[in-house]
C-alpha cells in the first residue's frame, strides 16, 4: 500500500435530502444521510466502512462518485475537486471510478446478455472495439472465475455468486482505478462471500485496485481491510488500522458494535456482549451534541452540549469521543 499517496481526500462533506418543503416550496427539514465526514484514502489500499443500517455507509460512498450531488463539502480525486464538477467534467473520472452494487440482479439489465453488460460501459467511454472488445471481456470474464461459454447468457442463467462475478467483471471494464463496494457479499450465501472477497483481494493486487469496501459483515471486513471507519447517524466516530480497531476499540459504539460478532463459545459471547440501551435518535432529530449521546452508557452534560470532534489517540487512531479529550 502507497501509504505516502493520497488517492482520494474527502473533507468536511456533507449530503442532506430534504424531505419537507415550506408554501415557497424551500426545504424545511432534511435527513442528514452524510454530516460532516473527512478522511483520505491511500492509493493501493482498502478503507471498510461499517455501521448499522441507515448509518449512511452507501450514501457515503455514492456522494463520492458523484451518484448524488455533495450538499456541501470537498471531494479532491488525484487533486481534482468533484464536488464543484459537472455532468461534463465528471465523464473523465467516471472511467477511474466504478461500483460494485448489492444487489447484482437488479444492477443488471435481465434483457441483456454477459457480453452486451460488459461492453455498455465500454461503449459510453469508447475504451476499446471489435476483436479487441470481445477477447478482452472473455479474459474479464476469466478473472473473475466465468468462461467465455458465458458471454451469450443473461442474467437470470446464472446464480447470486456468478451474477456478482459478472457485476464485478462489469466494473473492471473500463480499467479503473478506484472500485466502491457497496455491499458487494451481503446479497450472497455464507459459502459464496469468501470466494469473491478473495477474488476481489486478488484483482487488486493484479490490477493495482483502490477499495471503500462498505459492508455489515464485520469479520469480513477485518479481513480485507487496512484501515476501517465505523460510522453512525451520518458520522465517523473512529478510523484505524484494521487489526488496531479490532482489538483496541475506542468509542462506545465501535465497542457495542464489535461484541455483536457471532462467537462459538455462547459462555465468552455473554462475557463480552455490551448491549446498548436507549433509543435511536429520528434522521430528521436536530440533536446537539454527540449523536450517540442518547444510547451511550458514559455520556455527560458536555455530551449533550458541545459535539466531538475525531482527535488521534494513536498513531492512525481516530476517534470523535469526549471520553478521550479531557
Amino acid at each position: 500500500m502507497a501509504q505516502n499517496e493520497v488517492l482520494l481526500d474527502v473533507q468536511h462533506i456533507k449530503k442532506y435530502f430534504p424531505v419537507k418543503r415550506n408554501l415557497f416550496g424551500r426545504s424545511s427539514q432534511h435527513v442528514k444521510a452524510v454530516d460532516d465526514v473527512s478522511f483520505k484514502l491511500y492509493r493501493g489500499e482498502t478503507l471498510g466502512l461499517v455501521g448499522e443500517s441507515g448509518c449512511g455507509k452507501s450514501t457515503l460512498g455514492r456522494t463520492i462518485i458523484r451518484l448524488y450531488d455533495v450538499t456541501s463539502g470537498s471531494i479532491m480525486y488525484d487533486g481534482h475537486d468533484l464536488a464543484k464538477m459537472g455532468e461534463a467534467q465528471l465523464k473523465p473520472f467516471r472511467k477511474r471510478m466504478q461500483t460494485i452494487f448489492q444487489d447484482p440482479y437488479s444492477s443488471l439489465n435481465p434483457g441483456m446478455t454477459v457480453y452486451e453488460l460488459i461492453s455498455e460501459p465500454m461503449n459510453i467511454h469508447g475504451n476499446i472495439d471489435g476483436k479487441q472488445r470481445r477477447a478482452f471481456i472473455t479474459d474479464l470474464l476469466e478473472k473473475v472465475g466465468l468462461k467465455a461459454e458465458h458471454l451469450d447468457r443473461y442474467p437470470h442463467e446464472f446464480s447470486g455468486g456468478q451474477r456478482q462475478r459478472v457485476s464485478i467483471a462489469r466494473s473492471l471494464a473500463v480499467k479503473p482505478e478506484f472500485i466502491v463496494c457497496d455491499e458487494p457479499i451481503s446479497a450472497l450465501d455464507v459459502s459464496v462471500q469468501a470466494q469473491v472477497v478473495n477474488m476481489l483481494e486478488d484483482l487488486q493486487q493484479e490490477l493495482g485496485l483502490t477499495y471503500l469496501f462498505i459492508a455489515h459483515d464485520l469479520s469480513m471486513v477485518r479481513h480485507i481491510s487496512n484501515r476501517i471507519g465505523v460510522m453512525y447517524l451520518g458520522q465517523i466516530v473512529e478510523l484505524a488500522e484494521s487489526n488496531e480497531l479490532y482489538e483496541n476499540p475506542a468509542h462506545p459504539y465501535t465497542k457495542a458494535l464489535l461484541s455483536s460478532i457471532p462467537v462459538a463459545d455462547p459462555r465468552a459471547r455473554e462475557q463480552n456482549r455490551v448491549v446498548l440501551t436507549g433509543e435511536l435518535p429520528s434522521p430528521l432529530a436536530a440533536i446537539s451534541g454527540c449523536k450517540f449521546q442518547t444510547r451511550c452508557p458514559y455520556a455527560t452534560a458536555r455530551c449533550r452540549e458541545e459535539e466531538p470532534k475525531p482527535i488521534e489517540i494513536g498513531t492512525g487512531h481516530q476517534v470523535a469521543c469526549h471520553l478521550y479529550d479531557e
